[in-house]
């Protein structure tokens, strides 16, 4: 019998080839990724709004000094003073209702402290304690006083009048106290004598036979 030749090999390995591709496509083998494909980016993660930072507190503004009139007597009882005060501005009246007194001015502080000055030295030191009493010190004509003044409600607080009156010269100035008491001076060309009441309800007083209108007395 003849043996099948080369051309039968041949056909037996067309045939096993053809087989084997058949097979490869439908398996449907996936090609490898090229390392440059382009990829859908991953979205961010969403950032969660920051709540903004809160803002300091303010520290709270000192309050003005409060536009009133005040009045009292030193701690030893020798003399009255009275403060008035208007838009951070102070001026006060030191009378032992004798021969002794004293104008001062100056201003207030944002803390409520006084510094008052006056004539021939006269000073002032206090401090407003929640717009209803001044404590503080006065040092007078060589005289060192403590001093409490009360808050006034009219017609307590301090009164001044000024003319001219038989050619002299008039400064007149009054503490009118709650308790309706008063203390004055009047000076004549810088000569100081007790001064005659005033009447608190209009400011009237009779001096050397002239009548006058004191009124209440402000920075």
């Amino acid at each position: 019998m003849k043996r099948p030749g080369p051309l039968l090999t041949l056909l037996a390995g067309l045939v096993l080839g053809l087989f084997l591709l058949t097979l490869d496509a439908t398996t449907g083998t996936k090609p490898a990724s090229s390392p440059y494909e382009e990829r859908s980016p991953t979205p961010a993660p969403a950032r969660s709004a920051a709540s903004p930072a809160p803002s300091p507190t303010p520290s709270p503004s000192r309050l003005p000094a409060a536009d009133a009139d005040y009045a009292g007597r030193t701690d030893d009882d020798a003399a009255s003073i009275a403060v008035s005060v208007r838009d951070g501005k102070a001026i006060a009246y030191f009378c032992d209702g004798r021969t002794k007194e004293s104008w001062l001015k100056g201003d207030v502080g944002a803390d409520g402290t006084l510094r008052l000055t006056g004539k021939n030295g006269a000073k002032l030191d206090g401090t407003l304690e929640d717009g209803k009493v001044i404590d503080g010190t006065v040092d007078v004509g060589g005289g060192h006083h403590a001093f409490t003044a009360d808050r006034a409600k009219k017609p307590s607080g301090l009164w001044r009048a000024t003319a001219t009156v038989r050619s002299a010269k008039i400064d007149g100035g009054w503490i009118v106290l709650r308790d309706g008491s008063q203390v004055g001076i009047v000076t004549r060309d810088g000569e100081p004598s007790p001064a005659p009441r005033i009447d608190p309800r209009t400011g009237v007083v009779t001096v050397d036979g002239q009548q006058l209108t004191a009124r209440p007395a402000t920075p």
